[in-house]
């Protein structure tokens, strides 16, 4: 197997993620796309996860740990160290506790046209117990276009489901401000909605998002002041225009969140 220049850098924040993080880097290691490197950027952790990423190293030269001497508090600041690490044109995001399907990254890559304005992600499909999990093929995917404006009505880019160009990460770093935390991503997706047309979501369960106790989007309280936050501050928006967007980001999220479990 060729081991040289990755075609896809996946970068995987992790702060005490030991109870679930062999599980998703597996999930990484069952690719049917071998080119990738993953790189787990850990955030300080006080626990074991630094000692099973350093297994994992230790097996395969397409894994790298970057041990974090300074605690950044949130997924971006790790993120945005792991996309600045990333040797290919082309990174994907997988946090410490989601799992992808075993063709995630062949059928996204497949869809890239444009390596240097490339944004793509996929369907998501909620879960508990990974053992309950069947990944079953692929066939043929739909597509749907997520402009601007929709990703402004409603959440509709899964994270972990993301593939896209480093050259955009560059220009639009995520937001390390800690009042960020949680919605930081849906505010940097925003931000590269404004440099290309469209994010490109293959409408097919490529991920699965997992669901668990004292995850940082919980709060549901905590989250709408945050996502009112992102659009009160965002350039051009009026004090209307981001109560609307908050409104429609909020019911939009129960409906396909609690109802539809998955995005």
């Amino acid at each position: 197997m060729n081991h040289g220049q990755p075609r896809v850098s996946i970068v995987m924040p992790a702060f005490n993620a030991s109870e679930y993080i062999e599980a998703t880097i597996a999930s990484v290691l069952r690719q049917t796309e071998p080119e990738w490197e993953l790189i787990v950027v850990d955030d300080c952790s006080t626990d074991d996860t630094r000692d099973k990423v350093s297994a994992f190293v230790e097996s395969d030269p397409r894994i790298r740990l970057i041990a974090l001497e300074k605690n950044f508090g949130g997924p971006a600041g790790p993120r945005n160290v792991g996309i600045r690490s990333a040797r290919a044109d082309l990174v994907a995001f997988l946090d410490s506790d989601d799992i992808w399907h075993p063709e995630k990254l062949k059928i996204q890559l497949s869809s890239v046209e444009d390596v240097t304005n490339a944004f793509v992600c996929s369907g998501m499909v909620d879960f508990a117990d990974e053992s309950t999990l069947r990944f079953e093929p692929i066939g043929s995917v739909t597509k749907d276009r997520i402009t601007y404006w929709r990703q402004s009505v409603r959440a509709q880019i899964p994270t972990s489901s993301v593939l896209v160009s480093k050259a955009l990460l560059l220009k639009t770093p995520f937001w390390e401000d800690p009042a960020y935390k949680a919605v930081e991503d849906y505010h940097c997706w925003l931000r590269i909605l404004q440099l290309v047309d469209h994010c490109e979501k293959l409408k097919a369960p490529l991920l699965y998002y997992r669901k668990s106790e004292g995850q940082i989007s919980g709060s549901k309280l905590m989250m709408m002041k945050k996502v009112f936050r992102v659009h009160r501050e965002f350039p051009g928006r009026s004090l209307v225009t981001a109560y609307v967007y908050t409104l429609t980001h909020v019911l939009g999220g129960f409906y396909f969140r609690f109802l539809k479990k998955g995005m």
